[in-house]
């Protein structure tokens, strides 16, 4: 697995070699909600519910004292917007109460707040804080997988281990967001672009079907 490693992000660096957030935000928190609305959604919706979101609440005082009505209005268009809005809600009284209005660096911390686990905790720190951490989401787990850098049945905490293994931390970053790229533009879950594809030769799912159709 590892012998592919350089061959793999020289590639990446070749397609996506200035890769990186594609949420649109200005403040800690914005970048929080952000985080925690683009589950199951794509950054492109996300940024066009933020920006009115973030519009109306310019604060994150005046977006505590909005009601769960109002974010759920504000955020419907999204998947899981209930669930969303009662968790913007809610870190949003928590961050102010307990921590003057600041998200919180310690990972320990990060995670105790609503709507956020250990992806949301990773992309955060390592956006706003500029922490070494790499968070697997479909597209790395689906890339990673493809490539041989992990096993098909590898849950996304054994994905995560694994890459971090294989790369140096000083690279961490720029590899997740390589990757989120990589299978987001060009190793899409359908119809992926195998045919333009300088890894294909490592590709465990294109090597696949390759060989079924030559039995």
């Amino acid at each position: 697995m590892t012998k592919n490693i350089d061959t793999i992000f020289a590639y990446l660096s070749e397609l996506f070699p200035n890769a990186q957030c594609e949420l649109e935000y200005t403040k800690d928190y914005e970048l929080l909600i952000a985080i925690i609305l683009s589950a199951q959604c794509t950054d492109k919706r996300v940024n066009i519910v933020t920006k009115r979101l973030f519009a109306d609440y310019p604060s994150l005082e005046s977006l505590n004292e909005a009601s769960l009505k109002d974010i759920e209005e504000h955020i419907k268009a999204l998947g899981l917007y209930k669930n969303k809005a009662k968790s913007i809600k809610n870190t949003t009284k928590i961050l102010i109460e307990n921590y003057d209005g600041v998200v919180p660096k310690d990972k320990k911390l990060l995670i105790q707040l609503p709507g956020v686990g250990n992806k949301t905790a990773n992309v955060f720190r390592a956006e706003w804080y500029h922490e070494p951490e790499i968070a697997v989401d479909t597209h790395v787990a689906r890339v990673a997988k493809r490539l041989g850098l992990a096993n098909e049945k590898d849950d996304v905490t054994v994905v995560e281990k694994k890459l971090r293994k294989y790369l140096n931390e000083d690279y961490y970053i720029k590899a997740h967001h390589q990757l989120i790229h990589f299978g987001r533009y060009f190793c899409k879950a359908i119809s992926p672009h195998c045919k333009d594809c300088k890894l294909k030769h490592i590709c465990k799912s294109y090597n696949s079907k390759f060989a079924s159709k030559t039995v």
